[in-house]
């Protein structure tokens, strides 16, 4: 078929966020691969997460099967492989997760395919496929080139693409009822665990006011809490706030955090890693406060203030709280 194929991930009867990104990603590439884009959905009652899908891809097509309720990469697998053997796309496209760590390696090695992950940027100049990784803790890019062949494997890194719209393209969808699934010994789904309740959601909050390294220590973080009480924000940080337990894992924003994307994000003393901006830079509107001109922070923001963070943090707070 060429274009692209997506494999659809999701988690107790919900579509992963990371699954739509990818389809933004592979709606973007379809054009220079000549083809389209075919979304692969293994679920064991798919109505209403196809229904997420359609308008955001091409051709759905739907493997349905009681035993599908739940990710598991022994009867993924064999499904995949045949699917992807008979539709020959020219990229396999899904998410850099926990899920897609699993399977992406394990259906290049049964096909023979090549392989690339945690990919943050996806082009297909000269008829192969050239992609972007983040190297060295997100302080470099990576440019890889990969040689002309007729189908790769690639997982992308979650925040790197935007959804598409709805209603974005029409789709054309198919179902397929299977009735085995084999083999099944190795491995079977028990149960979720649920994480530990956190203290709050910095996923659903409209306003972020997130502190990095440039706080200095714990004892400035009520200046922050101050400002984002004025706001009527959440408070968040960066993984190095985190780390140093200035404040709970559960307000991290990044990679190895939370994705958000909320309609302000304020972000005081943060230099803006990769991985700190694959967590934020959807977001509606960026501000951005850092003493350093070349912070990489700058370059999602959408505004942009160089000066001592603690020089803008009171005038700020006046401002607002007053």
């Amino acid at each position: 078929m060429s274009g692209v194929l997506v494999i659809a991930e999701h988690r107790q009867g919900a579509l992963r966020e990371a699954t739509l990104e990818c389809l933004g990603a592979a709606l973007e590439l379809a054009p220079s691969l000549g083809g389209q884009v075919t979304t692969l959905l293994l679920a064991d009652a798919p109505g209403s997460l196809a229904g997420e899908l359609t308008g955001r891809t091409h051709g759905l097509k739907l493997y349905v099967h009681p035993d599908l309720a739940a990710f598991n990469p022994e009867l993924y697998l064999p499904v995949l492989a045949d699917a992807v053997a008979a539709l020959q796309p020219s990229l396999v496209l899904m998410p850099h997760s926990s899920q897609g760590m699993d399977l992406a390696p394990a259906l290049a090695g049964r096909l023979g395919l090549p392989l690339v992950t945690d990919c943050t940027g996806l082009s297909w100049p000269d008829g192969a496929l050239s992609v972007q990784r983040a190297v060295y803790g997100g302080k470099a890019m990576q440019e890889l080139a990969l040689k002309p062949t007729a189908t790769v494997v690639a997982t992308l890194q979650a925040g790197a693409y935007q959804a598409p719209l709805p209603n974005a393209v029409e789709t054309a969808s198919e179902s397929t009822t299977l009735t085995d699934l084999s083999p099944r010994h190795a491995r079977r789904f028990l149960e979720y665990l649920a994480g530990v309740v956190e203290d709050v959601d910095i996923a659903e909050a409209d306003i972020l006011v997130s502190v990095g390294r440039g706080i200095g220590g714990p004892d400035n973080i009520p200046q922050a809490q101050a400002l984002a009480d004025a706001l009527g924000a959440t408070l968040s940080c960066s993984r190095p706030v985190a780390d140093a337990g200035w404040l709970p894992k559960s307000r991290q924003v990044g990679t190895s955090g939370k994705t958000v994307r909320p309609k302000i994000y304020l972000a005081l003393g943060i230099s803006g890693a990769f991985q700190h901006q694959a967590g934020m830079k959807n977001s509606g509107t960026i501000i951005a406060v850092n003493s350093d001109s070349r912070a990489p922070i700058f370059q999602v923001a959408h505004y942009g203030i160089v000066a001592d963070l603690f020089e803008v943090l009171p005038k700020l707070a006046e401002r607002f709280g007053g």
